[in-house]
């Protein structure tokens, strides 16, 4: 068995050919996915986050209400960004978007990837320490959130406050238990899934990592979940952790899918992100019979317990739906994640 969430990018553009022409378009249609994914049997609904760009970005509002909106359905991120997060105010916002949605929110978080404007974090107000990295100030916020997450008083009480405080320290409010083991970190790189592993977050692996070893992509995305997984396991954490694998899937049941997908490549790739030699992982689309084949060999879709399927937004909710059930009717119960 293995759970199976769609991730979506919520691009919107005012071109004819998208079903997504405003940011509204994708917030509602967003809700409605989530919805819809529900109905089907998905297990999760998940969300990009992206700075100054045609895409979602303040994630909260999102969260909360297709936590209002569904039932049974995880509703995560995948990732926010923490160099633009103050991390006392996030952890207020995630506690009542989890706290509306019954527990289910899986946050996951990470130092971002490449943005739409230069050093976009300075305009939120944000600006390294001396000597250190907008990487390090983004996980001196993770450090942080983590921290307040746990729920515990840390905060002097005013000793004449408006309102009747409850003894000793205080924490913020609202707290969700359970929250503090339903955080994720975006990991791109062998070094920090183990930075990930040693303070007990969760372990997502996108569809691009560091090119560390010349191996294909999901080779190379197997490995670094192997050594998460020891790192977790030396660190002596009290629970067994999660890990997503992200792909672009599709199944060509109709003629539509092969117009749309029936003619993509079918290899990695090699690019160069923040001066990174990255890999990123190929795209599926075949006929469910090959398709299922194919996916068998994917060692990194082994290797993890949940898997989001990137879906394009802009060709509307129906379509993304009939991707999500044809996944979920053709392929896995064939692959044993049904």
């Amino acid at each position: 068995m293995k759970k199976i969430g769609f991730l979506s990018f919520g691009h919107w553009s005012p071109s004819p050919q998208s079903q997504t022409r405003s940011a509204r378009d994708v917030l509602l249609q967003s809700i409605d996915l989530a919805v819809a994914a529900e109905e089907l049997g998905a297990d999760g609904a998940y969300f990009r986050v992206h700075h100054f760009a045609r895409q979602l970005a303040s994630p909260f509002p999102l969260l909360a209400a297709v936590g209002a909106r569904t039932s049974r359905i995880e509703i995560g991120t995948a990732v926010i960004d923490m160099r633009y997060e103050n991390p006392l105010y996030m952890a207020e916002d995630a506690g009542a978007a989890d706290l509306i949605g019954g527990g289910r929110l899986q946050l996951g978080i990470s130092r971002g990837s490449p943005e739409q404007v230069i050093d976009g974090w300075r305009y939120f107000g944000y600006t390294p320490d001396e000597g250190q990295s907008d990487a390090d100030m983004a996980r001196h916020h993770t450090e942080v959130l983590l921290n307040v997450l746990k729920g515990e008083g840390f905060a002097e009480p005013n000793p004449r406050p408006m309102f009747p405080n409850p003894p000793g320290l205080l924490r913020l409010e609202p707290h969700s238990e359970g929250l503090r083991e339903r955080i994720w970190w975006g990991s791109a790189s062998n070094a920090t899934a183990i930075w990930a592993a040693q303070r007990g977050m969760n372990l997502q692996s996108s569809t691009l990592k560091e090119d560390e070893t010349g191996e294909p992509f999901h080779v190379q995305q197997a490995k670094q979940i192997r050594l998460y997984r020891e790192a977790w396991k030396e660190a002596g954490h009290a629970r067994e952790p999660r890990v997503s694998v992200s792909r672009s899937i599709f199944a060509l049941v109709n003629d539509r899918d092969r117009a749309y997908f029936g003619h993509g490549k079918d290899g990695d790739q090699i690019g160069f992100i923040d001066n990174m030699r990255a890999i990123f992982g190929r795209s599926y689309a075949a006929e469910p019979d090959r398709l299922i084949e194919e996916l068998k060999a994917d060692e990194a879709i082994a290797e993890a317990d949940t898997l989001l399927l990137t879906v394009p937004n802009q060709l509307g909710v129906d379509y993304n739906a009939h991707v999500i059930e044809a996944i979920l009717k053709h392929v896995a119960p064939a692959l044993g994640w049904r």
